[in-house]
């Protein structure tokens, strides 16, 4: 059975990542979504392993001790991070993982892994990404553009990714993203050990 591969997912605050992951999923059952670690605590109808897996900040301090994590940052006085353990036994069995991660966290884990695949999901245009963020209805102001100008910063990395897509519409972003999962599957080097 070949192993499977780690797709890392990137892109600003509220370019759509979350929607078009989730169609993803629905329309590739063996994907598997990379669920993170929190030291925050959980909100109304969140479930522990489905949302995040929610840890004390002891045992989140314990997993870092023991090297248990693909990538770690604080934010906002909370500790998140990307378990080891779930994704590679995701990848043993054979399935791809999904990690809708921030940049810093992307780097980390190309560091440890540089196999692993980086796609940077942009919006079709600046002036879009704002109407999204605004038509959220979820800030204020101040912070939709402070979160515009953190996407700027962020989008300067975006050339180092090995793909790009842009979420001008969720049926193109996801044709785009099960094309670089097939192309993916295609190389060479995995293709080559199934011929007997």
């Amino acid at each position: 059975m070949r192993r499977g591969k780690t797709f890392i997912i990137c892109g600003p605050s509220g370019v759509g990542k979350g929607t078009v992951v989730a169609r993803l999923l629905a329309s590739y059952p063996k994907l598997y979504f990379s669920v993170s670690a929190t030291t925050r605590p959980p909100r109304p109808g969140e479930v522990d392993g489905k949302h995040y897996h929610f840890l004390s900040r002891e045992q989140f301090q314990r997993w870092i001790d023991e090297d248990a994590f693909l990538e770690h940052a604080e934010f906002v006085g909370n500790l998140y991070g990307t378990p080891k353990l779930y994704v590679d036994k995701a990848m043993d069995q054979g399935r791809d993982v999904i990690l809708d991660i921030e940049i810093q966290g992307a780097e980390q884990v190309h560091r440890r892994r540089p196999e692993a695949i980086r796609i940077y999901v942009a919006p079709p245009s600046w002036a879009e990404l704002e109407r999204r963020l605004i038509g959220r209805g979820t800030e204020d102001m101040e912070k939709v553009r402070r979160r515009l100008e953190r996407g700027k910063e962020e989008f300067a990395v975006a050339r180092d990714f090995d793909y790009f897509v842009i979420n001008d519409t969720v049926d193109r972003a996801v044709e785009e993203l099960r094309a670089i999962l097939l192309a993916e599957h295609c190389r060479p080097d995995e293709r080559i050990t199934q011929i007997h």
